[in-house]
């Protein structure tokens, strides 16, 4: 069976972590997303993969190559323009041979539920739960069967939705070429499954855990959901007078410095320098390359690779790009004065506790204050003691 993965958008609702790579390479649990949802994929016996690319289509395939290296076999099925999710599927089509799996790269799914797709016969969708429906296609569900589908409703009929999995034979493909422009000016895949629906013949498979990630808050959510499953080990150097407590995944080359306390669950990459006297809280990830110094405190956030956080410093419930550098004493708050739900850019993110979205290379000068839900575009630069809040652009200055 082939599995077409769909990977082709660039996920503007992510910026600036998708300036200079695409929605499926952000890391979760120090792997980009994608790869979390291969491997389940090849767990459950699938070994050929077609990789529908576009934006960032360099990153993809440079981290995935022909798969070799993962035990798979993956093609690849540009698609130049995004016109929609049932171009980028007419994309692949001339790699599919029988029934195939498709799945949006930007979720994480257990090899079980993947498992219980492709048993399901064809055609078929998953669908998921959830407490604010409106924000996802919508399903209607009698015996099995998916009777209606309704995209982003203001006042939805379930709290059933459309969660990105399906299972198609080729026939799906004559729909697909039906297929006209949407409001939006592309070609959706929704109105080939309207088709199906119209026929009675869509089924729906219930899955037991989804993680979509649409927002940079949603990357946290999965990447403690994923440490959660983490088990210790140790590739580095864990020097005396470390206290590690909870599963700790140490990389190779890293070295954690004397005086050191980690509460996992925690991934560190490969050659970074932990410490001394740094206190890393669960569940955080940190990419390669990167150093998390003196009295420096972590808690709840990824961290990209080649990030510097030396001296001083505190980050919490926060997504930082790659490259970045803080000065000394630099901070990001998470919590509001009145523990109301942080907002970003108007949008509520039903975090209580959230930092800041940080691009790739940003610079803090010394003693610079980040509040709750600001979103810094890659290269900014910030003067010392400066006070930062709400969004700024790429190459935003602070002197």
């Amino acid at each position: 069976m082939e599995c077409v993965v769909l990977a082709a958008g660039e996920g503007k609702r992510m910026r600036p972590l998708t300036a200079r790579r695409p929605k499926v390479m952000l890391p979760v649990a120090n792997r980009p997303m994608m790869e979390h949802l291969v491997l389940a994929a090849k767990d459950t016996g699938i070994t050929n993969f077609v990789f529908v690319v576009g934006y960032g289509e360099r990153e993809v395939r440079g981290h995935f190559g022909d798969g070799k290296r993962f035990g798979v076999h993956i093609s690849y099925a540009p698609q130049r323009q995004q016109m929609g999710t049932a171009d980028a599927l007419l994309s692949a089509q001339d790699f599919i041979t029988g029934p195939f799996l498709v799945m949006n790269g930007d979720m994480i799914l257990t090899s079980t539920d993947i498992a219980r797709i492709i048993r399901t016969p064809a055609p078929c969708m998953s669908t998921s739960t959830t407490d604010h429906p409106g924000d996802f296609g919508v399903v209607l569900v009698e015996n099995d069967l998916v009777t209606a589908l309704e995209e982003k409703s203001k006042q939805p009929k379930s709290n059933i939705i459309n969660a990105g999995a399906y299972l198609f034979t080729p026939e799906i493909f004559d729909r697909l070429a039906q297929v006209g422009l949407s409001s939006r000016g592309e070609l959706e895949l929704t109105d080939a499954l309207q088709m199906l629906i119209g026929e009675h013949r869509l089924r729906a498979v219930p899955l037991s855990r989804w993680m979509d990630i649409g927002y940079p808050w949603d990357l946290l959510d999965a990447n403690a959901a994923l440490l959660s499953e983490l088990s210790s080990e140790n590739h580095g150097t864990i020097e005396e007078g470390v206290h590690l407590s909870g599963p700790v995944v140490v990389g190779k080359d890293t070295v954690v410095k004397s005086g050191t306390y980690i509460e996992g669950p925690c991934i560190i990459g490969n050659n970074c320098r932990i410490g001394p006297h740094a206190y890393i809280r669960g569940a955080t990830s940190i990419g390669d390359d990167c150093h998390i110094g003196h009295c420096t405190e972590l808690k709840n956030s990824i961290v990209m690779a080649g990030t510097k956080i030396p001296h001083f410093n505190y980050v919490g419930d926060s997504v930082i790009g790659s490259g970045c550098n803080f000065g000394a004493g630099t901070k990001i708050a998470n919590l509001r004065h009145d523990h109301a739900p942080v907002r970003v850019g108007g949008r509520d993110t039903r975090h209580t506790k959230f930092g800041a979205v940080i691009g790739d290379n940003v610079r803090f000068g010394i003693n610079c204050s980040v509040n709750v839900g600001s979103v810094i575009g890659s290269n900014a630069n910030f003067a010392p003691n400066s006070s930062i809040e709400g969004n700024f652009g790429e190459n935003a200055t602070i002197r």
